[in-house]
């Protein structure tokens, strides 16, 4: 399913459980190094700005070439610009190909570049052809990135498109829901949460039975994705507002009306986020941590908005005091413990990335210079062993 030599393939997994090794202490670096030289491996970049750099390049190379090929346009007369935006499409498409088979590229960015501007070429491309009363058809378009961009990670296992993945699918239902169904706009909230709990099981249960590891970031970025959508979807914050910018009293600039099951969604803002960090520390789940945190900052954001209870410098300065003592204990609770929940420091992370940090605080501090060895004279002394005596005074 691949479009990678699976050789190659595995080897870059196999680097990257060799770098995970040499970061927590278990291998040294020439080891790693010793070891790495040796795997024949696709062409990446693990450098995320590098990356960056190359996506950027890719973008300016691929739409010179569209831009070029616009230039016959000039020529042509109705709708015929349509055929055009295909052609994009699989300029794009055949120029990823080419550089996943043959260039060995894998996440090197110029090819992220190519794939992600083919499938919105597409998506336009179709959208169009399928135009009702001449305005672009989003349904289609959107059905085009969900399905074309999750094929396209299966060949190509970019987590870019397994992103874009997820939001085309999410896209796909909630425009089915609100467009088609009667009651769509009454229960969206709920086909969402729905609809990101199915997809979290799914995910959760896919990992833990998978025999390859080329759908893990891919599968573990959904689960996550999951987890993100059945809060938002249940945020009394995101269902008022999002409610009312879709419906037709928002053009009149008033505030947000009162939404129907209110105390329902307030108790869903505050209820998930803290079974988020309980399932966590039970499951050991640190993504499940992360985002239980984020989202309850988000459900404190959320009451803050619409109820001022305290001044927000004291609301501050309380809700600071609260975390403090709570991390305080925490980590007095845990600190000794060996298993299960535990302060000490995981071995899968750098153990002198505070010592570092250190150290270059001090230097910048008190203008602490490294010392600088000055290089050796080329003319040795010493010695002396031959008439008239040297350093050593032998004759």
């Amino acid at each position: 399913m691949t479009a990678y030599d699976k050789d190659l393939l595995n080897n870059v997994y196999l680097d990257e459980e060799a770098h995970r090794l040499k970061q927590s202490g278990f291998i040294s670096e020439e080891q790693y190094k010793s070891f790495s030289k040796q795997l024949l491996k696709l062409k990446s970049h693990k450098n995320l700005f590098i990356r960056i750099a190359f996506f950027i390049l890719g973008c300016l190379l691929y739409s010179s070439i569209c831009g070029f090929v616009s230039l016959l346009l000039l020529a042509s007369n109705g709708n015929e610009y349509i055929y055009f935006i295909y052609f994009f499409a699989i300029i794009g498409f055949g120029t990823k190909e080419f550089m996943s088979r043959e260039m060995k590229y894998f996440g090197f960015g110029l090819d992220d570049a190519f794939i992600l501007g083919a499938i919105l070429s597409l998506s336009i491309a179709v959208s169009l052809t399928f135009d009702i009363n001449y305005d672009p058809n989003y349904l289609a378009a959107i059905i085009v990135i969900a399905i074309a961009s999750s094929g396209a990670y299966l060949r190509y296992l970019n987590l870019s498109l397994a992103l874009l993945a997820c939001i085309g699918i999410t896209g796909t239902i909630a425009y089915l829901t609100f467009e088609y169904l009667i009651i769509g706009k009454a229960i969206l909230p709920f086909v969402m949460m729905l609809f990101s709990g199915i997809g979290y099981f799914i995910s959760k249960k896919t990992l833990k039975n998978l025999s390859f590891p080329y759908y893990y970031k891919g599968l573990k970025l959904a689960k996550g994705f999951c987890l993100i959508l059945f809060y938002l979807a249940g945020n009394y914050y995101v269902v008022r507002e999002l409610n009312f910018n879709l419906s037709r009293d928002y053009l009149y600039d008033g505030p947000s009306p009162e939404i129907p099951f209110a105390l329902l969604f307030w108790v869903f803002t505050f209820t998930i986020p803290i079974l988020y960090l309980v399932f966590s520390l039970k499951n050991k789940d640190r993504m499940m941590l992360w985002i239980g945190f984020l989202a309850l900052c988000f459900s404190f954001f959320t009451f803050r908005t619409y109820h001022h209870v305290l001044p927000p410098e004291a609301a501050l300065t309380i809700g600071g005091l609260v975390l403090f003592a709570f991390t305080y204990f925490a980590i007095k609770k845990t600190k000794h413990n060996e298993t299960g929940i535990t302060f000490q420091a995981d071995r899968f992370t750098d153990p002198n990335a505070f010592a570092n940090i250190q150290v270059l605080v001090s230097a910048s501090q008190f203008g602490i210079k490294p010392e600088i060895k000055p290089e050796e004279s080329p003319m040795e002394f010493g010695g002396g062993g031959f008439s008239g005596g040297g350093s050593g005074g032998e004759f």
